[in-house]
């Protein structure tokens, strides 16, 4: 059942609208207006990022098609930013502003913090919130969730499921409180972030591997009696140190010799980084053994530009 939670007139006979996939099945009626499991799919928070609208798709397609499987409620929320989809724009369009910077939101304030209580008022109480985020348009990385240590007990458990390949637990000091996730998991109700992939494109691996991870955490949930694969065994890094940043020296064209998720020898390749104008280069290697998660898509770079993520080999062998 499609239906709206929020909605804002706008200029020439227009409106702003959230909208929702609910999609429920109960074993015996009657167990429609009993407690029953719950769980939530958000993404396009950010309008440039569209990995989650394949996820989405994928995992009502085959719920609907496999109906007597489900025991509870999936709620799929594709598009929390539709104005930012509709013109492929990060934040929200007219107002220059993050939305994953304004909740829990105000449901008297102004447009974007109406939207946001509105939100957070329809999501509480879920059993588990997954929030997809692809990377911006200047980076991609390999599926992964990321986790405020401060939740770390509870959401790493359910984080090992989702298929991902990497779990980064951040220190508390590092997280914005003026996310969606933190709003949520601070007021108990559990939200995994996850993120993948680059900005205005679709890794169609990587949303594969998601949809096959969230059917993971409903068969944990006893919400799914259908068949399952095993979920892939996921590194885990706790500590800050875990991660080493390269950063351009120089400004020119980045190009890559290495992809995302390739490990590392000290002193491998990464890539390069050229002068157009004259036969000057920059050859960028790796300071460690690890992994390298992250990695420069957009080959424009100043100098300072993140350029990869390597996690160190240590971590990566546990």
């Amino acid at each position: 059942m499609i239906s709206t939670i929020a909605k804002i007139s706008l200029p020439i006979d227009e409106a702003l609208e959230i909208k929702k996939n609910s999609i429920s099945h109960f074993t015996d009626p009657q167990d429609a207006f009993t407690r029953k499991k719950r769980v939530c799919i958000v993404t396009g928070i950010h309008g440039d990022e569209l990995e989650g609208q394949l996820v989405s798709h994928l995992v009502a397609k085959k719920l609907q098609e496999n109906l007597s499987f489900l025991e509870g409620t999936v709620d799929i929320y594709p598009a929390m930013n539709p104005l930012g989809i509709d013109s492929i724009t990060r934040g929200i369009p007219s107002f220059d502003l993050d939305m994953n910077r304004v909740f829990p939101g105000d449901i008297s304030g102004n447009l974007t913090e109406h939207i946001a209580a509105k939100i957070i008022e329809d999501l509480t109480g879920a059993d588990l919130v997954i929030d997809i985020h692809a990377s911006n348009i200047y980076l991609t990385e390999i599926p992964q969730v990321r986790i405020n240590e401060l939740h770390e007990k509870e959401l790493v458990p359910l984080a090992k499921e989702l298929n991902i390949d990497f779990i980064w637990v951040h220190s508390n000091a590092t997280v914005l409180t003026s996310t969606l996730a933190h709003s949520l998991n601070s007021t108990n109700t559990p939200c995994l972030v996850v993120e993948m992939g680059v900005g205005m494109r679709l890794t169609q691996n990587y949303c594969y591997q998601l949809a096959d991870g969230i059917f993971n955490i409903l068969k944990k949930f006893n919400m799914w009696k259908g068949e399952t694969l095993s979920p892939k065994k996921t590194i885990i890094s706790r500590d800050n140190d875990d991660v080493t940043f390269i950063n351009a020296a120089k400004s020119g064209i980045f190009v890559q010799s290495k992809p995302h998720g390739t490990l590392l020898k000290k002193g491998d390749e990464i890539g390069k980084i050229i002068n157009p104008l004259t036969t000057e280069e920059e050859i960028i290697l790796s300071p460690i053994d690890g992994l390298m998660f992250t990695i420069r898509e957009y080959p424009v770079v100043d100098e300072g530009s993140l350029i990869a993520r390597i996690l160190k080999s240590s971590v990566v062998e546990k």
